[in-house]
């Protein structure tokens, strides 16, 4: 496949200090990175953990009604609250 591809200069840098190092083309040498970084970037997405709560019966609500604030506080403090 024949593409065009903007480096960045930090890159471009990397790969010409490679060519030079291995005697190599520039095709040899953007294949091999791009085949394993490629590798790597696929072999470390590993499945997220599953977490999972169990649900519990807690029996009844104990008071009439959740909606009157002080009166919840007031059972669960005890009557001396109010």
């Amino acid at each position: 496949m024949r593409t065009t591809l903007t480096i960045d200069e930090d890159v471009a840098v990397a790969l010409r200090r490679l060519r030079r190092e291995r005697n190599e083309g520039l095709k040899q040498i953007v294949n091999e990175a791009l085949r394993r970084g490629l590798k790597q970037m696929t072999e470390n997405e590993k499945p997220q953990n599953r977490y999972e709560t169990r649900s519990v019966s807690l029996g009844r609500c104990l008071i009439g009604s959740i909606d009157d604030v002080a009166e919840a506080l007031a059972i669960a403090e005890g009557e001396s609250f109010r």
